[in-house]
């Protein structure tokens, strides 16, 4: 690769970026994606367009469904990007938080759609059965959130940006810790998450343990690009076997978003590119935002050059961004 070429990275984001209508435009708009959504219905045993786009009985919000829902819609954003764009940008290295990392790995050739479906069925179902607690952030770093996690019995869950940390625990521990946090550092905010369990921490090990059962059903390849690892903040290694112990400790260690974002940095990613999911309190696609563009946007402000980013997360966006040309 020559000096002048962009290095891209496709990302996609996780839990949180679902909301009741998510993928409409494109299922309108696209029989390619009319056919992904029935794919994934076919394989999951339930109508996956109906579940995201009229979201009966709120179930959209469990993580059992928000996982498939959220990965059909990641592939779907990214088909139609591929379908609209004459010169698709060619990505050096896929990522993504969390649940996202399947449908990095699904971009990246290593892992089959319709298995990747049915690992984050699997996932989001052990993840809700046998998870408790909840998750808060904490805006300080992880050197700061450390101790109180711990006198508190908490898991640190996440590492965003450098000064913000997810934590885990019983939700009587959480409450606890805020109250410490708010006398300790009362200019620091602390919020808590709409989540069904303290995921990325010990509450997940029994889930874990059953999930590894599931991830020796399937199939994974060596990726055609470099895909981040959650749990190592580095890249896979290229074998199948190794992927699958990274994913299976991802399910109770933290997130290590940072390591992943500065690794993309050290390999001399100059474009990111977000696929899927939405957020903001606007009802349709079109009113919503990226889920990620914050959080890169943030950690990368300082790096010289600073990369580009660009959002393909609904028929709008990913219409400006097939027509990006570097």
């Amino acid at each position: 690769m020559s000096e002048s070429e962009q290095r891209v990275i496709f990302i996609f984001p996780g839990q949180g970026s679902q909301y009741p209508g998510i993928g409409s435009d494109l299922c309108t708009a696209f029989d390619s994606v009319r056919r992904l959504y029935q794919q994934a219905s076919d394989v999951l045993g339930y109508d996956m367009a109906k579940l995201s786009l009229k979201n009966p009985y709120n179930r959209i919000n469990l993580t059992r469904y928000t996982q498939p829902v959220l990965l059909t819609h990641h592939i779907a954003c990214l088909t139609v990007y591929r379908e609209l764009a004459e010169a698709p940008l060619q990505p050096m290295a896929a990522g993504g938080h969390s649940l996202g990392e399947y449908s990095a790995l699904v971009a990246a050739g290593a892992l089959d759609f319709e298995d990747a479906l049915r690992l984050v069925s699997k996932r989001g179902e052990l993840m809700g059965a046998h998870g408790e607690g909840e998750m808060t952030a904490l805006t300080v770093d992880m050197e700061t959130a450390r101790p109180l996690s711990d006198k508190h019995f908490c898991g640190i869950a996440g590492l965003n940006l450098p000064d913000q940390t997810v934590v885990g625990g019983a939700s009587t521990d959480l409450d606890a810790l805020e109250e410490e946090m708010a006398q300790l550092y009362p200019k620091k905010r602390t919020i808590r998450l709409k989540t069904e369990g303290a995921f990325h921490t010990y509450y997940m090990v029994t889930a874990a343990r059953h999930f590894r059962e599931a991830l020796s059903r399937v199939t994974i390849s060596q990726p055609g690009l470099r895909v981040l690892s959650n749990y190592t903040g580095d890249f896979h290694a290229e074998d199948g076997e190794s992927i699958k112990s990274r994913l299976f400790f991802q399910l109770f260690h933290p997130v290590n978003w940072v390591g992943c974002l500065q690794t993309a940095l050290d390999n001399g990613v100059d474009l990111f590119v977000e696929f899927g999911g939405g957020i903001g309190s606007g009802e349709g696609p079109a009113e919503k935002r990226p889920n990620l563009e914050g959080i890169i946007k943030k950690f990368t402000r300082r790096a010289k050059p600073r990369p580009a980013y660009l959002p393909a997360i609904n028929l709008e966006t990913i219409r400006v961004a097939a027509g990006f040309q570097g």
